[in-house]
């Protein structure tokens, strides 16, 4: 059955379900579900502290959430009155496949299907290593994407090569040895950590990419698209 009323705590869930053509079955997003901007749904707090009563009033028949941005606790308690769909996408690959499922749930295949053409070239195409990179996700300490993480899967599919690509998730490592890695280029996303034009000048070295806006390389899903594309103007 066709979810009529779904809850999203995943701003880029909340993006691609319009994208793909079923936003009228949302009914309650997060404080931090920017795209489409000025939506006039009821904002139920953020993806670390939701309302639990808040959507329990909605009567949602699906809750959309995610392993990384959402906490267990919460997904615990909003299963006892409402079915849960989490996920955690790690790469392209991962991405298409998600954006396949939300097609089926909510009966927009030719959407999602749309939107995943611009994807599978890329998830296809094994391009030649052309650059190293690193990308800093936090400062206070000095945290970066490791190589099972989505981040670092978006700027391999267009020739990166992570120097912490042998670590997983977030390893913790100061500036001073970061640089000593010799990256080519270090990208500085301003989410989560909002990192700033003074941050980027103490960086000597690697070309630095940014800040710019995080959520291209952060929000999986539709949003994807643009995160592909930003990288291909800033390598080209």
């Amino acid at each position: 059955m066709t979810p009529r009323r779904v809850v999203s705590l995943v701003p880029s869930l909340t993006e691609t379900l319009f994208e793909i053509g079923a936003g009228d079955a949302v009914v309650g997003i997060t404080d931090y579900c920017i795209f489409p901007p000025d939506l006039p749904l009821p904002r139920l707090g953020g993806t670390k502290n939701p309302s639990i009563e808040g959507i329990r009033a909605l009567r949602p028949d699906l809750v959309y959430m995610n392993y990384e941005e959402n906490l267990k606790r919460h997904a615990d308690e909003i299963a006892e009155f409402a079915p849960v769909s989490a996920s955690e996408p790690k790469s392209v690959a991962d991405v298409i496949e998600l954006i396949t499922r939300l097609g089926q749930t909510h009966s927009c295949e030719a959407r999602a299907a749309e939107i995943n053409a611009d994807l599978i070239p890329v998830r296809d195409r094994r391009p030649a290593t052309t650059f190293s990179f690193l990308v800093p996700i936090w400062k206070k300490p000095w945290m970066w994407c490791g190589g099972d993480t989505y981040v670092s899967n978006l700027v391999e599919s267009v020739g990166g090569r992570n120097l912490l690509g042998h670590q997983k998730r977030y390893p913790t490592m100061d500036l001073e040895c970061a640089l000593a890695l010799q990256p080519d280029i270090i990208f500085l996303p301003d989410e989560p950590y909002g990192f700033t034009e003074d941050d980027a000048a103490t960086i000597d070295g690697p070309r630095v990419v940014g800040p710019f806006p995080g959520h291209l390389f952060t929000w999986h899903g539709a949003r994807t698209r643009e995160g592909l594309r930003f990288l291909r103007s800033v390598l080209s």
